[in-house]
């Protein structure tokens, strides 16, 4: 049986005063992207300071490739061996170095001729192989973000850990350079962990997502599963937007602000709440539909966004193509799919804490 990438288990962690992590459990097989999303200060830099070695845990085990690094009884592997490669929120690269020299940097022991053929090697993979004497202020951001992957590839580690990458750039070099982030991965075969608060950058290139609260791993599943049926109401709304809506359920439905909703998901009948995502909502003709009346509306090119006024007070979004309503108009809005369940919370816990912590 292949040895996961990475094997994180019963991990806590703190700073003077702060508990930062708390039982933290992480699995990452070989040749996979996971993400771990959550806001600030819910510990996500410090998990990755652990794996890669500059911080150390008050207690739980850290194997690498099956390579215990971390633990009771174990001798702490220092960071440089422990054959992960670090990309850093804004690069880090050497200014003194030449692009060739940043990416050949973790490889000074290899002889002349192999580091010079890996050099060039990840340089292909990244795209910028005519840059190689270049300087990094001579870069764009984009540009460095991908020397620095370069780097951390060339002495191919079995695990990457990727700190925001993508924090300072722009949002269309983001998309942008998360798809040939993702590529480059694919084609060297690495793991890797990337730590962020955006969720577009979680959803859209790991294979698994893990949900961080609080030092706490709240959600751990496939991306589309959590966005689908997340575990309660802040992962809901970490992860995608959305409205929550009291309800009250029935068997395979709940009576809403929206009407009778189809909802999924286990759940005794009574009070509790559904998650409503905007392409879940549809306007509809049907006489019977929630007539809302429309606030706003965005046009974004090819789609509009609509947004709607609520029974309580508060608004919800809907998208719809060429034909959108115009502001102030009444218009029935249906949802289209089932929606998740959410069960009330309990009356010692509050709105969105997991019913049971580890």
């Amino acid at each position: 049986m292949t040895e996961p990438a990475l094997e994180v288990r019963g991990l806590c962690a703190s700073h003077p005063g702060t508990v930062v992590l708390r039982d933290v459990d992480l699995v990452v097989a070989p040749g996979t992207v996971t993400a771990v999303l959550g806001p600030s200060g819910c510990g996500k830099t410090t998990l990755l300071r652990v794996v890669a070695g500059f911080h150390v845990p008050d207690a739980g085990t850290v194997h690498v490739g099956g390579r215990p690094v971390s633990g009771p009884g174990v001798a702490t592997v220092p960071p440089e061996h422990r054959r992960i490669g670090l990309v850093p929120q804004d690069g880090a690269l050497f200014e003194h170095l030449t692009v060739a020299g940043n990416v050949g940097f973790g490889l000074r022991s290899t002889p002349r001729g192999e580091r010079r053929d890996r050099i060039a090697a990840m340089l292909d993979l990244v795209g910028l192989a005519d840059l190689a004497e270049r300087r990094p202020r001579e870069l764009s951001g984009g540009q460095q973000q991908r020397v620095a992957l370069a780097r951390a590839l060339a002495p191919a580690p079995g695990l990457v850990l990727l700190d925001e990458p993508f924090s300072a750039l722009d949002a269309g070099l983001r998309q942008e350079l998360r798809e040939e982030v993702r590529r480059v991965l694919r084609a060297a075969g690495a793991a890797a962990v990337l730590v962020t608060h955006d969720r577009a950058e979680a959803l859209g290139l790991a294979d698994r997502l893990v949900v961080l609260r609080a030092g706490r791993v709240v959600a751990d599943g496939d991306p589309r599963a959590v966005y689908q049926d997340p575990p309660d109401a802040d992962v809901a709304l970490l992860v995608g937007e959305g409205v929550l809506l009291a309800g009250r359920r029935s068997g395979g439905g709940a009576d809403t602000d929206l009407g009778w909703v189809a909802v999924r998901g286990p759940g005794a009948d009574g009070a509790g709440r559904v998650v409503v995502r905007p392409e879940q909502l549809r306007l509809s003709d049907d006489p019977a539909a929630v007539r809302l009346r429309v606030r706003e509306v965005v046009f974004t090119g090819p789609t509009s966004a609509v947004v709607l006024d609520t029974p309580d007070g508060g608004t919800l979004r809907l998208t719809t193509g060429d034909h959108a309503p115009e502001p102030g108009a009444v218009v029935g809005v249906a949802v289209s799919s089932p929606v998740p369940w959410l069960p009330a919370p309990g009356p010692d816990r509050p709105v969105g804490t997991p019913a049971t912590t580890g």
